[in-house]
C-alpha cells in the first residue's frame, strides 16, 4: 500500500504553464507564490500532490496532454477552468464579494446569480478533481476563500479522511453573513 499522501488544493498549483514561443506546446515554470514556496520544504519530505488551476485557459483537446506533462514534471494535477466561468468564479464572486466581505469593507457587493453558480461549479470541479485523488490514509488540506465550499463537497461525496481548511484572510464574524 503506498504511504498516505497531503492533498493541496489551491486555486493555483505551484506551477504555471505558458505557451512556448512557438505556440505549439505548454511549458511548465515554478510559480513564485508564497503557498507554494512554504509548502515545497513539505513536498521534499512527504508524499504530496497539489490539485489546482494551472494558470491558463487548456482547450479541452490539449487537456489530455497537460494532465500527462505535469504528472511527469511535478506532484501536480490541474483542475481546468475556462475563462468565462474563471471571470465569475474568481473575478466576480471571490474578489469582488468574498474578499470585501471578509474585510469587512463598507464597499458595496457586486452580488451576481451567475458567479455564484461559477463559483459553486468550480469549487464542485475541485472536490471531483480531490476525489479521484484521494485515498485512505491520505489528509486534504484546502486553501483559501475561493475553495471554502470544498471541504463540505468532499463530505457530502462520503470523502472521510482528514480535511484542514486554511483561510489565508481574517476569519469573517457571524455578522458578515448576515450581510452576505
Amino acid at each position: 500500500m503506498d504511504s498516505p499522501r497531503l492533498i493541496i488544493a489551491s486555486v493555483r498549483m505551484p506551477v504555471s504553464l505558458k505557451r512556448t514561443e512557438d505556440g505549439s506546446a505548454w511549458d511548465v515554470r515554478m510559480s513564485p507564490g508564497g503557498l507554494a514556496t512554504a509548502l515545497r520544504a513539505v513536498a521534499a519530505k512527504r508524499d504530496f500532490t497539489w490539485v489546482g488551476w494551472p494558470g491558463a485557459e487548456v482547450p479541452g483537446r490539449e487537456r489530455e496532454e497537460v494532465v500527462e506533462q505535469l504528472s511527469h514534471q511535478t506532484d501536480a494535477v490541474p483542475v481546468f477552468i475556462d475563462s468565462d466561468q474563471y471571470e465569475g468564479f474568481y473575478e466576480q464572486f471571490s474578489n469582488r464579494v468574498l474578499w470585501p466581505l471578509f474585510h469587512n469593507l463598507p464597499q458595496p457587493q457586486e452580488f451576481s446569480q451567475d458567479a455564484w453558480n461559477d463559483y459553486q461549479a468550480v469549487n464542485q470541479r475541485f472536490a471531483d478533481t480531490i476525489a479521484e485523488q484521494v485515498r485512505p490514509g491520505d489528509s486534504v488540506w484546502v486553501h483559501d476563500y475561493q475553495l471554502a465550499l470544498v471541504p463540505r463537497m468532499l463530505r457530502q461525496r462520503g470523502i472521510d479522511c482528514s480535511i484542514g481548511y486554511f483561510l489565508h484572510i481574517p476569519f469573517p464574524s457571524s455578522e458578515t453573513y448576515r450581510a452576505l
